[in-house]
């Protein structure tokens, strides 16, 4: 099922006659090597979440202070369709999204934050503070700063990427933080899918743009890829401008980008679901087309659950979360996109990519669509089940711990019941016994389009009753000491109202 309109954007595609899911999307994780001083949990909090920083009401505006200058009063605005890193120190950091600025302007944000888990103070590190710039910004249009390139492989201290949302992040082996595409403004104020690369170096604070296109053609459009071979890597190879895709970093530092929602191979001028996988060299900085298809919306191939195969492919999908295990191996869970029959809706598929031998396995889930999107069978908290499993859900974000399980919370997608709405479940998956466990949150929504509202509790004290309320396109993190972070995304605060949010949050499991 499709999610329900959320933003004036959401509305004007509508008035536009363009795809109203263009406006899901979601940020993931990548988890880097590093210390953040964070304690280990202990007995009296492990399993509990504990409320740090925002508000516990929707639609906060930033509070930037100075640039560089870390202080306790400094808070990024509500937004969602953020994405994150963590760097070779330990600190969190979160760009852009869609949101509130300074002044409580709604618009495509180009800010970037650094958070330090151990004085618990953000710093707001480059971009702008107020979404205002844009001649766009007005009734239906697109609030924003546009993008400043420079030379391409060149950093400059002007260097920035326009306002965004919906992009996808890495953190390379030498802390450097990495951005492709999304949907915002590129170099002429232009608004569509885009395609561009960018890195961050956190030492020098510059940006570099690296790969894709400074333009996006016409407004509500995006470049085409160009695929080349299938498994040849070239230098004039490009995936499309595209937004809510899944992306990994392996253990060689190669990039890798899959599907999402945006441009094929032939320039379909109405973006659509993709499902095709990239890997980018950062030393060679040539992209290669890995798998799935060059055109948009392909079916899932699943074979046998728990069976590699040549021919398995996930269906094209946006809003997926994705991990790294132990071995290398990519997994993806759910987003919003095709089944094996090419029917759309909330998928909770999950699959896992062997990178040495390019194959995918379906590990769990649905690979065919029903009336409505599969409920999740819950079972007993904190107990794990070959019976369980997640409903089908589009916007959730991931963690993988110390153990290599992987986590995920929330999403727009269906509770125990079948209803549809805002979710805030955390759930575990064991790789080895291949058993879902739900851990905390409700099996339930409280309606149709809703979610359940957040318990916070007291600010710095965690508590066996603290839950985030129902939401998706939060961002995340994972700390050296093992613990999960949340921050932000679109969904119910404590009173229940519905809105853009900003109260980080960390679990100790």
């Amino acid at each position: 099922m499709l999610v329900p309109d959320r933003s004036p954007k959401v509305l004007l595609r509508a008035l536009l006659g363009l795809p109203a899911i263009l406006a899901l999307s979601i940020p993931l994780l990548l988890t880097a090597c590093g210390g953040s001083g964070t304690p280990p949990p202990t007995p009296s909090s492990a399993k509990q979440w504990m409320w740090i920083s925002g508000s516990n009401v929707a639609s906060a505006s930033g509070v930037y202070g100075t640039m560089g200058i870390a202080a306790a009063n400094n808070i990024p605005g509500a937004r969602d369709l953020a994405v994150s890193w963590r760097d070779s120190i330990g600190n969190l950091w979160l760009f852009g999204g869609e949101g509130y600025d300074s002044t409580g302007t709604q618009g495509d944000l180009n800010d970037l934050w650094e958070f330090n888990p151990t004085t618990k103070e953000w710093t707001w590190m480059s971009g702008s503070s107020t979404n205002t710039v844009s001649p766009n910004c007005g009734l239906f249009g697109v609030c924003g700063q546009s993008g400043v390139y420079g030379t391409m492989g060149t950093p400059n201290a002007s260097n920035v990427p326009g306002g965004r949302y919906g992009s996808v992040s890495w953190t390379d082996t030498s802390g450097n933080l990495w951005l492709f595409g999304g949907d915002g403004l590129d170099s002429t104020d232009t608004f569509g899918n885009l395609n561009d690369l960018w890195e961050f170096n956190p030492s020098s604070k510059q940006w570099t743009w690296m790969s894709g296109s400074s333009t996006v053609g016409s407004a509500y459009g995006g470049q085409s890829g160009v695929y080349g071979t299938l498994g040849t890597a070239s230098a004039s190879n490009v995936p499309g401008g595209r937004e809510a895709s899944s992306s990994w970093i392996d253990s060689s530092g190669n990039l890798w980008l899959f599907g999402g929602f945006g441009m094929d191979s032939t320039g379909t001028n109405v973006s659509s679901f993709l499902n095709d996988l990239w890997e980018f060299n950062p030393v060679t900085k040539e992209w290669t087309w890995m798998s799935g298809s060059s055109t948009l919306s392909a079916r899932g191939i699943y074979g046998t659950k728990g069976t590699a195969a040549a021919s398995n492919v996930p269906g094209s999908r946006e809003a997926s979360v994705s991990w790294m295990d132990g071995s290398g191996n990519l997994w993806l869970f759910g987003g919003v996109g095709r089944y094996s029959t090419g029917t759309v809706g909330d998928l909770n598929d999950l699959w896992e990519f062997n990178p040495t031998t390019k194959m995918w396995t379906w590990m769990s889930g649905s690979s065919n669509s029903a009336a409505t999107d599969a409920p999740g069978v819950y079972g007993t908290q904190g107990s794990p089940s070959t019976s369980n499993v997640p409903g089908g859900r589009s916007g959730s974000v991931s963690w993988i711990d110390s153990s290599g399980n992987l986590w995920l919370f929330g999403g727009y997608g269906a509770d125990s019941t079948g209803t549809n709405g805002q979710l805030n479940d955390l759930w575990s998956f064991n790789l080895t016994t291949k058993e879902w466990t739900w851990m905390s949150g409700s099996d339930t929504v409280p309606s149709a389009n809703q979610g359940q509202p957040g318990v916070y509790g007291t600010k710095g004290t965690p508590a066996a009753s603290n839950v985030p309320g129902g939401r998706w396109s939060s961002v995340s993190w994972i700390d050296s000491s093992g613990n999960l972070w949340l921050f932000g995304g679109y969904g119910a605060d404590s009173t229940g109202a519905q809105g853009y949010l900003n109260d980080l949050w960390r679990y100790q499991p």
